[in-house]
C-alpha cells in the first residue's frame, strides 16, 4: 500500500511516517501545494492523507483540484480543532473522512484500514488464497495454519499480489508500491523479495509473466 501524506509540520509528519510504517504501508510526504499536485497527477498511490489547513488553507485547493480532475483516490483529511461547518466544507469537497488533531495514532490507522476497505468494496478484512491467510489488522499471515514471518517490504508486496490477483503487475508498479523517494533501490531488488516468498510459500504462487511483469494467479 502506497500511501501520500500532505503535511506542513515536520515533526508530526515524520510521527504519522513511523507509525504507519509499521502497519506495512510505503508513506511519501510532500509539503507543498504544487509538487502534491504534481505527484497527484502523475503517480498513483491508494490513499492521501491531507492536512486541509496546512499552508493557508491550500489543503481545499489540493482536494478540490483532485476531484475536479476525476481522480477518486480516498482521501483522509486532518483537521487542527476549528467549526464543524469546516468538516463538512471537507467533506463537501470530496473527503472520505476525517480526523480532528490531536489524535491517537491507534485511530490513525484504524481510519486508514476502514477507508481502503471501504475503496475496495471488502468488509472483511482477512484475505485467503488457497491455504494463505493475511489478517491486515494483525498482520498475521498463515500457510497451512502455520504462521509465516515475513519482512516489512515481503508482506506489502504479498499483500498488493493478493489484492490484485489475477492481474499482472508490472515492476514499476510494484517497486512504486514497496519504496518511497527517498529510498535506494537496488536494480534486482524486487526480484530478490519474490524469490524470497516463493520460497517461503511455493515456486508457483507467484508467476512471472516475461516483459509484462509478476501475477497470483486467480484460483477455481
Amino acid at each position: 500500500m502506497r500511501l501520500l501524506l500532505v503535511e506542513d509540520d515536520e515533526p508530526l509528519a515524520k510521527e504519522i511516517q513511523n507509525a504507519v510504517m509499521h502497519d506495512g504501508y510505503t508513506v511519501d510526504w510532500l509539503k507543498d501545494h504544487l509538487s502534491t499536485l504534481h505527484a497527484l497527477s502523475c503517480e498513483a498511490f491508494d490513499a492521501v492523507i491531507l492536512d486541509l489547513g496546512f499552508q493557508n488553507l491550500q489543503g481545499f485547493k489540493i482536494l478540490k483540484t483532485l476531484r475536479n480532475e476525476g481522480n477518486q483516490v480516498p482521501v483522509l483529511l486532518l483537521f487542527s480543532s476549528g467549526p464543524v461547518v469546516d468538516h463538512i466544507r471537507g467533506l463537501d469537497a470530496g473527503a472520505d473522512d476525517y480526523l480532528i488533531k490531536p489524535f491517537e495514532f491507534i485511530e490513525l490507522k484504524a481510519r486508514l484500514r476502514a477507508l481502503l476497505r471501504r475503496s475496495r468494496g471488502s468488509a472483511n478484512p482477512v484475505m485467503s488464497y488457497g491455504d494463505i491467510k493475511l489478517d491486515p489488522l494483525s498482520r498475521r499471515i498463515t500457510y497451512k495454519g502455520d504462521p509465516i514471518k515475513l519482512t516489512r517490504r515481503e508482506y506489502i508486496l504479498l499483500k498488493e499480489l493478493l489484492q490484485h490477483t489475477g492481474k499482472v503487475l508490472s515492476k514499476e508498479r510494484l517497486e512504486q508500491t514497496l519504496y518511497g523517494w527517498q529510498d535506494d533501490i537496488d536494480s534486482n531488488a524486487l526480484e530478490v523479495h519474490i524469490h524470497h516468498l516463493r520460497r517461503k510459500f511455493y515456486t508457483l504462487l507467484i508467476r512471472t509473466r516475461r516483459g509484462l511483469g509478476y501475477i497470483i494467479e486467480k484460483t477455481g
